[in-house]
């Protein structure tokens, strides 16, 4: 026998199991059906970094799937309802999301649903029974009403990491502690789907000081820099199943397309736009550093960002199945 039937043997078998692989390697992150994917929560979830990461990853790795990623956050909400003791004027009364929900949910009709709450409903404050229970009847209230509306999917994220200036995360972050806690034991007496941030990001930062002292994931303690979100993304997407490991950042993830830097650039570029335009369009109170375009230009700009984006997808390099075609036109003795 010749060298050449042992190499294109050896390279036909490779490009069958990578195929196999490629086709099987996971079901679908979201259920059969799901177009429309809700994002609730308060500045964090505003500044969306940790959804955009989570979208580019889906449009990378599920590039036939056409999912649309509806940023929703608000700066300042809460759950609870509840807002600093003695606020100085109405402007310093907390947003509650419950005075925006039912238009919300009217105008997005998501299919699923993430919720990150949490870390304005403690007050900032030490744990205190009475806006404790708060949070917790809020959560409940608003699995109720997501439930309602016909949500398939609604996945709570614990509330991220809170880092004192002094005490670091044995401060207001103790209140998170048991927030996330109470999040997590769901699962298993109400049969909540949670999603845990709170924890991966306490064990990241409190080991990352171990060797740096000074590191921090939020430069106030609060809003997480890129990396906090990246952990924050990483932590929903293992829940999701998918294989992300310990990768470093979302950029790593995306490496399975050549161009996976061009889809985070126009995924990040349209949730600035969109998330200002949901806003406006479901809550003609939102402060001026809110207001959006009108939702029917937003929507142009979206559909002008979708095609440059699936015309990057489309311009991928040969994956198992350009292997296989490869190895199979390799000449035959």
């Amino acid at each position: 026998m010749k060298p050449l039937f042992f190499v294109r043997t050896a390279l036909l078998w490779v490009a069958i199991v990578l195929s196999s692989y490629a086709s099987g390697q996971h079901k679908l992150p979201f259920p059969k059906g799901t177009k429309r994917i809700l994002f609730l929560g308060n500045s964090i979830t505003y500044a969306g970094n940790y959804v955009a990461d989570i979208e580019s990853f889906v449009i990378a790795h599920y590039p036939k799937q056409h999912y649309e990623f509806i940023p929703a956050g608000l700066s300042g909400e809460t759950v609870s309802g509840l807002s600093e003791p003695n606020p100085a004027s109405e402007k310093a009364i907390r947003p509650d999301l419950h005075n925006r929900l039912a238009r919300l949910l009217a105008q997005t009709k998501p299919d699923v649903v993430f919720a990150c709450y949490g870390m304005n409903d403690g007050i900032y404050l030490p744990l205190d029974e009475t806006r404790f229970k708060a949070f917790r009847e809020g959560m409940k209230w608003l699995h109720r009403e997501l439930e309602k509306a016909g949500a398939k999917r609604i996945i709570f994220l614990t509330p991220p990491v809170h880092d004192d200036k002094k005490p670091g995360t044995q401060g207001y972050n103790l209140v998170l502690d048991r927030y996330a806690d109470w999040l997590l034991a769901q699962r298993d007496s109400l049969k909540w789907e949670v999603a845990d941030l709170h924890f991966p990001m306490k064990n990241y930062l409190e080991d990352k000081r171990k060797s740096e002292p000074g590191f921090k994931l939020a430069n106030d303690g609060v809003h997480p820099a890129e990396l906090g979100h990246w952990i924050m993304a990483r932590s929903v997407l293992a829940y999701l199943g998918e294989q992300v490991g310990d990768a470093p950042d979302v950029q790593a993830t995306l490496t399975v397309h050549p161009r996976g830097e061009e889809i985070l650039s126009l995924v990040t570029q349209r949730k600035d736009i969109m998330k200002d335009a949901w806003l406006s369009a479901t809550d003609p109170n939102q402060p001026a550093r809110h207001q959006g375009l009108p939702m029917d230009k937003a929507r142009q700009v979206y559909d002008d960002i979708e095609r440059r984006i699936y015309a990057v997808v489309s311009n991928k390099a040969p994956g198992a199945f350009g292997l296989f075609a490869w190895v199979t036109a390799l000449p035959k003795e």
